[in-house]
């Protein structure tokens, strides 16, 4: 089964919590803290791995967990790093985040690694925060949480070649010949529902890898039929072999059938009227043929390449290939999946405007209380111990040096009111 698109759920692991323990020694009556930090949550990575040609395995698994760092130990003795959890995908694999559609990688090579999810810090034991006023703290820290992300994964087929054109005008034929591979070949329209790749080899010993892709037609460019999902694999590739059924046996023009195809790679916005295109007019040994190719040229003008084929008798497939080929050398060096401006240079750096995380929002609940979200002030309130109360009064400094106690008061806050982050409610105490 050729799976190209899949929504998963991803959840880093959390960092270990710290302790909070003391040296306990013979002769050592004020031995201090030995209370050890926990070891870093698991992240969640992607990889390339080139044996793969689908997102097949995550079809029917769709939520990974990493683990959780070791919690910390006493005398001082770091908790162990979890491992991370690495998933393989094929190359050609886009991961987008489902919330703000953000390209978060693009996986192009063998071996090629991105971080989607990042596991959490651990947490510090006590032995962290002595001070010359403290030098005994009875609290530690919580391990940090993993983040937690749903993302799109979607697969761009990475081939050299392209093969578009109608419905059964001989593409799955062509690659079958000129590969090893065994795409359905049927008499009827959408014989072909996936693509299928080949790898080509010319007589003069050069090669490439050829996609087959589902027929196009008027409107792909919109979604219609399955246009999206088929245009996507056109996008990556260097050059485009555009078939035409120049014999006109399914009732259509072979004039009206380039220009509508070539109209929808265009309307697609993807810069694929910027690829090579070599035009193929096959079933050349049909009637009417020869007189269709001369008005097709005639409309066309001179400057297209043109190959006459007939995928039966496979006339003329290896002036094709070396024709393929060329053109492939010509382009081997040209990025064509630059979408932003062309006038930027291609070494670049982007910077991008990151929300501060200390921001946060007072809402209230339906029975009065103040109800305080955020990043950090979630993120502090996850790490916070509160079985100890040292804990307990360094998250009260913490929230005012946020400013939240200040933010409760001018929204009305007085002593005595309930105050709820996450599942915890507190008591607003002047």
């Amino acid at each position: 089964m050729f799976v190209d698109q899949v929504k998963i759920s991803l959840k880093a692991g959390d960092g270990g919590n710290g302790i909070t323990a003391y040296r306990r020694e013979k002769y050592v009556p004020f031995g201090g803290p030995a209370g050890g930090d926990g070891g870093k949550g698991a992240s969640v990575i992607f990889e390339v791995d080139e044996g793969l040609r689908t997102l097949l395995d995550f079809r029917y698994q769709t939520h990974f967990k990493a683990k959780k760092g070791e919690n910390g130990q006493s005398s001082n003795m770091h908790g162990r790093n979890a491992e991370d959890l690495v998933l393989k995908v094929p190359p050609g694999t886009i991961v987008k985040s489902v919330e703000t559609e953000e390209v978060l990688a693009d996986l192009v090579e063998d071996g090629q690694r991105a971080i989607v999810a990042k596991g959490g810090r651990g947490g510090r034991g006590n032995s962290r925060f002595a001070t010359p006023r403290n030098p005994a703290p009875d609290f530690s820290e919580n391990g940090e949480p993993g983040e937690e992300i749903d993302v799109t994964l979607e697969l761009k087929l990475l081939a050299d070649v392209g093969l578009v054109g109608f419905p059964s005008v001989g593409k799955s034929t062509l690659l079958s010949i000129v590969s090893k591979a065994k795409p359905k070949i049927g008499a009827y329209h959408f014989t072909t529902i996936k693509p299928n790749l080949g790898v080509v080899s010319t007589p003069d010993n050069r090669s490439f890898v050829m996609a087959d892709l589902p027929g196009l037609i008027e409107g792909a460019s919109d979604g219609v039929g399955l246009g999206h999902q088929f245009l996507r694999h056109v996008e990556r590739t260097k050059v485009i072999v555009h078939m035409i059924d120049m014999s006109g046996s399914e009732g259509r023009d072979p004039i009206d059938d380039y220009h509508v195809i070539n109209k929808e790679l265009v309307a697609y916005k993807q810069r694929l009227e910027d690829r090579p295109q070599i035009i193929v007019a096959n079933k050349m040994d049909m009637p009417d043929a020869e007189e269709n190719l001369e008005l097709f040229k005639e409309e066309i003008g001179d400057d297209h390449i043109i190959i006459p084929l007939s995928a039966v008798s496979r006339d003329n497939i290896d002036q094709l290939l070396y024709t393929i080929a060329d053109q492939l050398e010509k382009v081997k060096d040209i990025d064509f999946s630059v979408e932003e401006d062309e006038n930027v240079g291609v070494n670049r750096v982007v910077y991008k405007h990151t929300p501060s995380q200390d921001t946060f929002t007072i809402t209230r609940d339906d029975d009065g209380a103040y109800v305080v979200s955020g990043n950090a002030i979630e993120r502090t309130f996850k790490m916070t111990d509160f079985n100890s109360d040292p804990a307990v009064r360094r998250f009260a400094r913490q929230m005012r040096s946020m400013g939240i106690d200040d933010a409760l008061r001018a929204r009305g806050c007085s002593n005595g009111d309930i105050v709820r982050i996450l599942g915890g409610e507190f008591e607003f105490i002047e």
